[in-house]
């Protein structure tokens, strides 16, 4: 359904786009390397491909189905070699410019997918993205892309994306938080050893911090379990290297930390006359996991008087020692309870010598000024980031091979460009089954090969690529997708590119949406895009990015139990509202009713093809539509369904109505003449414009225009954009009886124009019948064309819509976002305050209001259009 969801609200704007007289490229593809599909194929016994090129065919049979209006000549899927060559030649691209480079590494290793990820791919609580199992920490040499060279143009250029609300805030902060940018200062602590029992000289270890102001509340250093200085001790300390070897399995937020004997630092303040001499102590050195290697410098001071996380790790490790705290709250509000850390910025306190009394900004400045005076790398102020280059390789099958050989002279060298593609070795059915490692390197005759340097004995390289490479790219080849000299060639990308309207969830902003833009800056910098689209945009690859929401399904669970009941076990005849299952002991109780993500476990999936089928494509697309704003959650209930049939029906009838009304008209106008001429014999010709008067059909009309129009080109409200054409065929059929069959058809071609990106079947054949030959055979075309898709849209004239005085209204209302009334109301001429105010209280009183509301007072009541549309957010 989620599917669904978001490749109708594709199809509805390309149409729009379409009717409006747009060149419009609406491609689809299949994103078919990947975990899941090999997981999938080895329980299975079963080639990877096979099971992948059977889901597809099924998967485009469901699609096919919904009526979508796809450019099908522009199909591939990424696992056709003619694809991943150019994944390859990408790949090859990036090596070339040093941005693709082998690295031993510690990465995150999933026990359950037996590959590792990059760390965009684990959740903050150290999970998998697919498994969901802990991820473990393992040292491997590995491919990795080299993002970060990328990083301030990926920052910066979100500003791009934020003019006119081209992408959602949400993702933005998402990649501005991952990017993470800090500015703050390097301090140098000096090590050394307090007695003879460790081996080596005076060392030093740089930490970032973001708060030189906590620098006199420093109690303890920890590095990071594969910092320098722990390396080399763990050679002459079986204790710590026992301590290293466990680190691994520790979960993220563990507090463990292994005290460095004899090992102690200096605090850069100590270097300072007027420091005082509790500052001037000996630190204790400790190796701490939870110190992110390649973060910052591989090494954190501790404050526990000032950070949550340090004071966790104190308390852990130290237990009641005491703990200092040397910025105190600027106010009496910021007052922190005595056992807790201060985090926020204050005052630093007496016991910081010269700095004392000064706000925490200041002092920072003053602090690090002062130290770089007595040493340049004592203290310095500097820029860190969050972001680490993109891990992408993957020990598994069913991905695009890295096209790199290893030769023992020649070291690492690319495979060259005419022998591109490498492709994948051919498997027997369960030839996956039982492996372990990467299956790859159990495949001697692919593996050993030639060096392309030297034509000595070499190696393939094992590994895959992250299927998010994949997707970082295919975009472009929609363009081009025939091309087999180049991924895309640069004309194509100068008349086409950026992506001009891109649909996708939210759950992928700092995966495929910030790996496509690191790769679209990237073809930026080569002949592929030379323009990147102008200083406009940078080489950004989306330029309107739209976020749907996800699709729950309806969820009945035992309430004493929690058991997941199926829909089976249910009467959801009798009573929907609470419906009833059978307990144990024959009794007959009330189920637990709820909307959550669609699973197995919990029985509340719904196939599309059989809704379709039960419902027809374009009521569902309607429903699914009409259903929640197209960002929120869409809470799916099949059973309401039956009203976009029901307006449906209207539509219909009113139309065969119109059209017999014309007919007779027509027969009536050919009797009085003879022979007829072919204008006289058209309809066309005895259709006159709508009176010039200001009738309420005009008015509805016309605003319906501009509603629909602004919607679908703009605001993407496309649940009011139902409504509206629902509010516009009432209008029309509570007009009808009185108006000239003319006029009832020329409001009825509008919205069937309007309605035609949403319901493109019914429309259409609804547009046919109107226009289908009169009965006595004449010849009868009433517009310039048959085919609806080709009917211009409809243009609205400004006087009609702003200068009436509006006596009835039909107000659709909202509680967080979601439908849930419609209602007709007679505000009788009140504008602006006045009109909200009224609508506030007269909806909070009106009985659905009460059914509704709860008496509850809203945070706030958004109203849009006029009143038509009151949405009261909790």
């Amino acid at each position: 359904m989620g599917h669904l969801r978001v490749y109708t609200i594709a199809d509805v704007l390309a149409r729009f786009k379409q009717m409006q007289g747009y060149d419009v490229i609406h491609p689809m593809a299949w994103d078919a390397f990947g975990l899941p599909a090999e997981n999938a194929a080895i329980e299975r016994g079963i080639d990877p491909e096979e099971w992948t090129r059977g889901n597809i065919a099924k998967m485009k049979e469901q699609l096919m189905e919904m009526n979508g209006s796809w450019d099908w000549t522009r199909e591939f899927m990424t696992c056709d070699p003619s694809f991943y060559k150019h994944t390859q030649r990408i790949f090859l691209l990036l090596h070339e410019h040093g941005l693709a480079y082998q690295a031993e590494s510690l990465v995150n290793y999933d026990p359950v997918d037996k590959t590792v990820l990059a760390n965009e791919q684990v959740d903050s609580n150290g999970c998998s993205w697919r498994s969901g199992a802990k991820v473990e920490k393992r040292r491997l040499k590995q491919w990795f892309l080299r993002i970060t060279a990328f990083k301030e143009a990926l920052l910066e250029d979100l500003d791009l994306l934020a003019k006119d609300g081209k992408w959602p805030e949400r993702v933005m902060s998402m990649q501005k938080n991952w990017l993470g940018r800090s500015k703050g200062a390097r301090v140098r602590f000096s090590i050394n050893t307090a007695n003879g029992g460790v081996t080596f000289g005076p060392a030093e270890a740089m930490c970032f911090t973001t708060r030189p102001d906590t620098l006199f509340g420093v109690q303890y250093l920890a590095l990071g379990v594969d910092h320098p200085l722990v390396v080399r001790l763990a050679k002459s300390s079986p204790e710590l290297q026992s301590f290293l070897d466990t680190a691994p399995t520790l979960p993220p937020d563990s507090k463990a930390g292994y005290l460095l004997e004899g090992v102690q630092a200096t605090n850069p303040l100590a270097f300072l006359d007027d420091t005082p001499n509790i500052v001037k102590e000996p630190l204790p050195v400790y190796v701490a996991p939870y110190v992110i290697g390649d973060y910052g410098y591989g090494a954190v001071m501790g404050v526990p008087g000032h950070d949550n996380r340090d004071s966790a790790f104190w308390r852990e490790n130290r237990g009641t020692d005491p703990i200092r705290k040397t910025v105190a709250p600027a106010s009496s509000k910021d007052l922190s309870s005595e056992s807790d850390p201060f985090c926020g910025h204050g005052v630093l306190t007496s016991q910081c010598g010269q700095f004392a009394g000064l706000p925490s900004l200041e002092a920072s400045e003053k602090i690090v000024s002062e130290l770089h005076k007595f040493g340049a790398d004592l203290g310095q102020s500097v820029e860190s980031w969050k972001i680490r280059d993109w891990l992408i390789s993957r020990q598994r099958y069913w991905g695009t091979p890295i096209p790199m050989i290893h030769c023992g002279d020649c070291g690492a060298v690319p495979v060259p460009k005419d022998q591109l593609p490498v492709e994948l070795p051919k498997l027997e059915g369960g030839w996956l089954r039982g492996k372990g490692g990467n299956p790859l390197q159990d495949v001697p005759e692919w593996v050993n090969t030639k060096c392309p340097s030297c034509g000595g004995p070499a190696q393939r390289d094992t590994d895959t690529m992250d299927t998010f490479v994949d997707s970082s790219w295919y975009f472009t080849r929609f363009l081009d997708p025939h091309n087999s000299a180049a991924p895309f060639s640069a004309q194509s990308a100068e008349a086409s590119l950026p992506v001009d309207i891109y649909i996708g969830g939210v759950e992928h902003a700092i995966l495929h949406l910030l790996y496509a833009r690191f790769i679209s800056k990237f073809l930026a910098t080569t002949p592929l895009w030379p323009s990147g689209g102008g200083l406009a945009n940078k080489g950004e690859p989306f330029g309107k990015l739209i976020t749907q929401g996800m699709v729950h399904g309806k969820t009945y669970t035992d309430p004493t139990t929690g058991r997941f009941l199926k829909p089976t076990e249910l009467d959801l005849v009798t009573d929907l509202r609470s419906p009833k299952f059978v307990l144990p002991n024959g009794e007959r109780a009330s189920a637990s009713v709820s909307y959550e993500k669609m699973s197995k476990s919990k029985h509340n999936g719904v196939d599309p093809g059989a809704c379709i089928r039960r419902h027809g494509a374009d009521a569902t697309r309607a429903h699914i539509l009409f259903s929640a704003p197209v960002s929120e959650v869409l809470e799916w209930d099949e059973g309401k369904i039956v009203g976009v049939q029901r307006w449906f029906g209207r539509v219909w009838r009113v139309v065969g109505e119109v059209k017999e009304e014309l007919d007779r008209s027509a027969a009536a106008q050919q009797t009085q003449q003879s022979p007829p001429s072919s204008e006289q014999a058209n309809p066309a010709s005895i259709i006159s414009p709508l009176p010039a008067t200001n009738t309420h059909l005009q008015t509805t009309l016309h605003q319906t225009i501009q509603h629909v129009t602004t919607s679908l080109e703009s605001a993407h409200s496309l649940n009011t954009t139902v409504s509206s054409l629902m509010e516009l065929t009432n209008t029309i059929l509570s007009t009808h009886p009185t108006s000239p069959p003319q006029t009832t058809y020329q409001a009825l071609s509008t919205l069937l124009r309007l309605l035609f990106p949403i319901a493109p079947a019914f429309s259409s054949e609804c547009w046919e019948i109107l226009h289908l030959p009169p009965s006595h055979g004449q010849k009868n075309p009433i517009t310039t064309t048959n085919d609806i898709l080709h009917a211009p849209w409809p243009t609205i004239d400004p006087a009609l819509v702003t200068s009436t005085v509006q006596t009835e209204l039909t107000c659709a209302v909202q509680v967080n976002g979601k439908l849930r009334f419609v209602t007709t109301l007679n505000p009788g001429g009140l504008e602006g305050e006045a009109l909200r105010d009224w609508l506030v209280a007269t909806l909070e009183g009106a009985e659905e209001g009460k059914k509704w509301l709860g008496g509850r007072k809203a945070k706030r009541v958004v109203v849009v259009r006029g009143g038509r549309v009151v949405n009261f957010v909790f």
